[in-house]
């Protein structure tokens, strides 16, 4: 095979797409007009599946690991589509990429940036161990919009998400999506070792079962992700009830769900909101499209708060830095992951996330409430169990949603907790999610399936269900809980 005169480098990261990719449709342009050829690029980095820093767990749990690699798997049909391929290697990034620029004689790396210290790290290391003739070029995908066209700079992104959203809808329409490019000339690697995509085995996700309960089977890749968007959006037509609906926890139509393939980059933020804008157009505009446009806006915010902030996202006072005393109770932490502290609305949510890789957004809150609250555990180790359960973790989003759930992130307003038997009556009132997921509470009536501890004794003999038998005892009185939980933030608050 003869040499390209000219290769770029494209390295693949949470971006498994090629519409959409400004590194990629820019090397494919350079090349075509060179003669030259484009390598693409993912690294199975092994930091990626763990340890976590607190709890010593697997980053990157058995759901997201299968959506990781059916994403690989779409991403290569999809560059071989147009003439390329991806070229997988495991190892370190910025041991492996700068070998292939100088075996190749690569004229540039082009990359999507991350927020995230670890990630920075790796994106730096990986542009010092570069060949000094390769240039290195990044771009920006994270968000809806490019924080180059905001109305203030990252270090002047506001504490409140209320001001920035505000100052950035002033600013009218969205970004459209790039195209994908239509041909591709791969790279020496590519047609002499792309390397074999990593087996399930490798990944730690040959033994996954799917839950029949999950609200969905979350397929990888750009194809599912576009197959995701026809079936909510159109076929289904759900994106018109969409803020009515968004705070289910039952069903695979309660809202999009489309933060997996967001988080892995199988479809990007202007994608989602092109076809949202599209639907406007077409079907029709209300409170519900607008809302689904507002909730990018605040996976956009965390995003830019990670930028600006970086390592003060994971340490414990989190980004207000306030000094809480924090419990580091195991065996109660424990029963919270395993959805077993007694309290039916916490551990049918914390069921479905271990069974399922997936958490609605009220479960999300919910969950993160009473550990933070009610036992008022340290909510980096809840950060962490998120980080290896769900199937849609994305760094920013979690913990920067864990700061604000734990009252140390943006907009901190003292002492606010989700009162468990309100969340219950509003968003379970006849124990739909709890009974799906806890069975053993099916013989509980209604009125009492949230609240199983104000049984008498000649109630459970008469259901056949029996607290401390049938069902655990709450690990915590929830009025005193968090009374005493209070008590302790108001008192070191005070100091």
């Amino acid at each position: 095979m003869q040499r390209a005169t000219s290769i770029t480098g494209v390295w693949f990261r949470t971006d498994l797409r090629i519409t959409d990719h400004g590194p990629l449709l820019e090397a494919a342009r350079l090349e075509q007009a060179r003669g030259g050829a484009v390598t693409c690029v993912y690294c199975l980095d092994p930091r990626d599946a763990g340890p976590t820093e607190q709890l010593g767990l697997a980053r990157r749990g058995p759901f997201r690991s299968r959506f990781l690699l059916e994403s690989l798997a779409d991403l290569r049909s999809a560059l071989r589509a147009i003439g390329g391929d991806l070229v997988v290697r495991r190892g370190l990034p910025e041991q492996v990429l700068p070998e292939l620029a100088r075996e190749e004689g690569w004229a540039a790396l082009h990359l999507h940036t991350l927020v995230g210290t670890e990630e920075e790290a790796v994106e730096e290391a990986v542009r010092a161990a570069l060949p000094e003739a390769c240039a290195f070029r990044t771009w920006w995908d994270r968000t809806l919009v490019d924080p180059e066209e905001l109305p203030f700079s990252v270090r002047e992104v506001p504490e409140v998400f209320t001001k920035f959203r505000r100052k950035v809808e002033r600013g009218g329409s969205y970004p459209e999506p790039l195209p994908a490019p239509t041909s591709l000339a791969s790279g020496p690697a590519a047609a002499s070792d792309p390397g074999d995509l990593p087996t399930p085995e490798e990944l730690g996700c040959a033994d996954l079962v799917d839950d029949e309960r999950a609200v969905l089977r979350f397929r990888g890749g750009a194809t599912a992700a576009a197959e995701r968007i026809d079936a909510y959006v159109w076929s289904g037509d759900r994106l018109k009830t969409y803020k009515k609906t968004r705070n289910g926890m039952v069903g695979a139509d309660y809202s999009s769900k489309l933060s997996p393939w967001l988080a892995l980059g199988c479809v990007s933020a202007r994608q989602v909101q092109a076809e949202v804008e599209r639907y406007e157009r077409e079907r029709v505009r209300n409170d519900s499209t607008y809302w689904l446009t507002f909730e990018l806006l605040w996976r956009d915010y965390f995003q830019l708060i990670t930028a600006k902030h970086g390592a003060a996202l994971f340490r414990p006072s989190g980004l207000q830095g306030i000094q809480r005393p924090w419990q580091r109770d195991a065996q109660a932490f424990e029963a919270w992951c395993e959805g077993r502290t007694g309290i039916p609305l916490v551990d049918a949510n914390m069921r479905e996330l271990r069974l399922s890789g997936f958490l609605s957004n009220r479960g999300r809150q919910i969950v993160a409430s009473f550990l933070t609250k009610n036992l008022g555990i340290d909510w980096r180790w809840g950060a962490e169990w998120f980080e290896a359960c769900l199937v849609d973790h994305d760094v920013a989003s979690n913990w920067g949603n864990w700061n604000y759930a734990a009252g140390v992130g943006n907009d901190a307003r003292g002492f606010r907790y989700f009162d468990i038997a309100t969340q219950a009556s509003k968003y379970d009132r006849r124990g739909r999610h709890a009974r799906l997921w806890c069975p053993e509470l099916a013989p509980v009536p209604d009125r009492l399936v949230h609240a199983p501890w104000d049984l008498t004794r000649a109630q459970q003999d008469e259901l056949g269900f029996h607290l401390g038998r049938d069902w655990p005892r709450p690990l915590v009185d929830l009025d005193a809980s968090v009374a005493a939980n209070r008590e302790r933030w108001e008192t070191a608050g005070a100091r």
